[in-house]
């Protein structure tokens, strides 16, 4: 609950920031450019939907985004050229960014320490043999 409250937060503070610095963002209204399953490639497949659809690329920010948090790189392009006409996509989409990528490093962290060392878990099952002591 903490971290969704912090993303509410942060996303305020980011659009009333942009609005006084005053960057210029674009109208273009999402509807009429793609479709509902872009929005399910992207949210599932990030990488493989940057490179595969007919989303601008290309510069050196794009390529460090795309490598290393493309779920951050489709948030801020969908907020340069969707907020003004669809703010509640954008907003689903940086909601998408903090929730998958927390979620992700999760299992992810999970999944290496548990592979890594002879560590018991749960779900192990110790087999004992049972002897008389006499």
């Amino acid at each position: 609950m903490r971290n969704l409250l912090l993303t509410f937060v942060s996303l305020c503070v980011i659009s009333v920031v942009i609005g006084m610095i005053g960057v210029n963002l674009l109208d273009h209204n999402y509807w009429n450019y793609h479709g509902a399953f872009l929005l399910v490639f992207l949210t599932l497949f990030p990488r493989l939907t940057l490179l595969f659809s007919s989303i601008p690329f290309g510069g050196f920010f794009w390529w460090l985004g795309f490598v290393f948090c493309p779920r951050y790189l489709v948030a801020l392009l969908a907020t340069f050229n969707y907020w003004n006409a669809n703010p509640f996509l954008v907003t689903l989409a940086w909601f998408v960014v903090i929730g998958g990528e927390g979620t992700e490093k999760y299992y992810i962290r999970r999944q290496v320490y548990y592979s890594s060392g002879n560590q018991l878990r749960d779900d192990d099952v110790i087999d004992v043999k049972a002897e008389s002591l006499d």
